[in-house]
């Protein structure tokens, strides 16, 4: 395993009056897709958004590459952390709906200030994954199909390379097909040794694009290992998500 590019150590978070997060402790290792999975309101996506800054840690430190980004005394916002190479695609998507496609593109390319300003290269290579965003390039967002929001969300937080992705449940509410597209445009990135953290619910995708695994429940990170090695154990698939691999085939 990779030296960890991103470490949540003794996280804990609390949304007004409830404790949500009890003591994460989470690695995510440089150049690897990490899953991050476990039942729904086990914390996946306050983690998630605990590392943005958007929901802060109370106690806890989270760190990348060593240097403080969360915690208390850590005085970064989310602007902050977002400006050093992190991109974060929670599962509402957050796309502009009243913008066309190539606006909504065009907002998270840091470096560009017009549409022809963007990377033509790297459009060509996400042309290529998402082809819908070619075809809909000056549609309103909003008009698009759900799995070609999502396609739109995933390939916003690609328009230029990111040092870490942060992915909340993309497959959720995607037909199988869409699914299969989305596995495919992933691995692709894989390629590209972007680290990843990838909240998912569906144990298909997991055993897809996994290297590593975290399994949380109750607010806190009860396994962590090679996914190859959960994909191989239903007995612990049981144990941990109550589920089989055979209900997600």
């Amino acid at each position: 395993m990779s030296a960890p590019l991103l470490s949540l150590q003794g996280v804990h978070t609390h949304i007004g009056a409830y404790h949500i997060l009890h003591g994460v402790d989470l690695q995510v290792p440089e150049g690897e897709l990490t899953m991050l999975l476990g039942r729904n309101g086990a914390g996946k996506t306050t983690t998630l958004r605990t590392i943005m800054g958007l929901w802060p840690a109370s106690q806890g430190q989270v760190l990348l590459a060593g240097e403080a980004i969360g915690g208390p005394g850590c005085t970064l916002g989310t602007p902050d952390i977002a400006r050093r190479d992190i991109a974060y695609v929670p599962e509402n998507m957050g796309i502009f709906a009243d913008l066309s496609v190539a606006e909504n593109l065009l907002l998270a390319a840091r470096h560009a200030r017009r549409v022809q300003d963007m990377d033509s290269e790297r459009l060509e290579w996400l042309f290529g994954l998402f082809p819908a965003l070619r075809k809909f390039w000056l549609y309103p967002a909003g008009k698009l199909s759900g799995g070609q929001k999502q396609m739109l969300a995933i390939a916003r937080a690609m328009i230029e390379p990111r040092r870490l992705l942060l992915i909340d449940e993309p497959s959720k509410g995607l037909a199988p097909a869409i699914i299969r597209n989305l596995i495919e445009a992933l691995r692709e990135l894989k390629k590209t040794r972007t680290t990843v953290l990838l909240v998912e619910q569906n144990f298909m995708v997991a055993k897809a694009l996994g290297d590593q695994v975290a399994v949380m429940d109750d607010g806190r990170v009860v396994h962590a290992g090679r996914m190859a090695e959960l994909a191989e154990d239903e007995g612990l698939q049981q144990r941990l998500l109550g589920l089989s691999l055979g209900a997600h085939q």
